[in-house]
């Protein structure tokens, strides 16, 4: 009998100090609520309010200011051009949106600026034109989309930023451009993207998708906040929250498209969204409650 305690207890040492290295691993950084405010308990339009029904695409300047008319926060990404120009776009390459081969990073701003998306009237707008329809009247979350001139593309939208007077936070899915933005920009609510296991490119050794999937890169990055794909959660992302990570969720779609924008809003602090008209912020049960 003595023996089988010991194995017990051995069992749950053991298992306390791999959660205890995991929550070392996962932990996000440091941050003052006032950062977090602008974000918390919001609706995100995903790419903007776009409709393309009604001639609005994605990541578009119409699709940006349908957002603020109806008061939603906004979702971006943002690459750069051949030229080294910031523009406001999601895809490496061009044919899904623009219906023509070619990859953004390989273009010239002049040349990607003759292309429309999706048969609409409306071009690839330039970062600075989409902080313009703004205005600082959303607040924005960029995504800085990876590549092998990230570095410099952190820097440019940096500069871009420092005079930018509305509220932003910035999120990637490569965690070497949130240590980017951890060493060069630590004022600024800095996000680590990630989804599950298996919506990884296999392309990437196995032990690397593990890591992505469950933030374990948190540890070099220190990302403010997750923004984590809609659906379960592995254990490590919960233990974020736990740890004190604001959770974003993306992208929450209707119920008739497979989502669950109950869920969505219950479990997370800020969900992006698409396809649907949510309410402008999320109501908690507390609130529902003090009414």
């Amino acid at each position: 009998m003595d023996q089988i305690v010991k194995l017990i207890m051995l069992v749950i040492f053991i298992a306390l100090v791999l959660i205890g290295y995991i929550a070392i691993m996962v932990a996000p950084g440091r941050y003052d609520e006032k950062m977090a405010r602008p974000f918390r308990n919001r609706y995100f339009a995903h790419r903007g309010f776009h409709n393309i029904d009604e001639g609005i695409p994605e990541n578009s300047l119409p699709a940006f200011a349908a957002a603020c008319q109806m008061g939603y926060g906004i979702e971006l990404d943002i690459q750069l051009t051949a030229d080294y120009e910031v523009v406001v776009f999601h895809d490496p390459d061009l044919s899904r949106m623009c219906g023509t081969e070619g990859y953004v990073e390989d273009l010239l701003l002049e040349e990607l600026q003759e292309l429309r998306l999706l048969g609409t009237e409306e071009r690839i707008p330039l970062f600075t034109e989409a902080l313009e329809t703004v205005s600082g009247r959303s607040p924005l979350i960029i995504e800085i989309k990876p590549g092998k001139t990230a570095p410099l593309l952190c820097k440019k939208a940096m500069e871009i930023l420092a005079s930018y007077e509305g509220d932003y936070c910035i999120e990637s899915f490569d965690p070497s451009i949130v240590r980017w933005l951890k060493i060069n920009a630590p004022t600024v609510f800095r996000g680590q993207l990630a989804n599950r296991i298996g919506s990884y490119d296999k392309k990437y050794p196995f032990i690397a998708r593990v890591f992505a999937s469950r933030c374990l890169f948190n540890m070099a990055a220190r990302p403010h906040f997750i923004a984590y794909e809609s659906g379960k959660k592995p254990w490590p992302i919960k233990l974020t929250k736990a740890l004190g990570a604001v959770h974003f969720v993306w992208t929450s779609l209707p119920e008739e498209k497979g989502g669950t924008p109950e869920a969505d809003a219950r479990e997370n602090d800020v969900v992006i969204f698409e396809h649907y008209e949510p309410p402008i912020r999320i109501q908690r049960a507390t609130e529902e409650a003090s009414k």
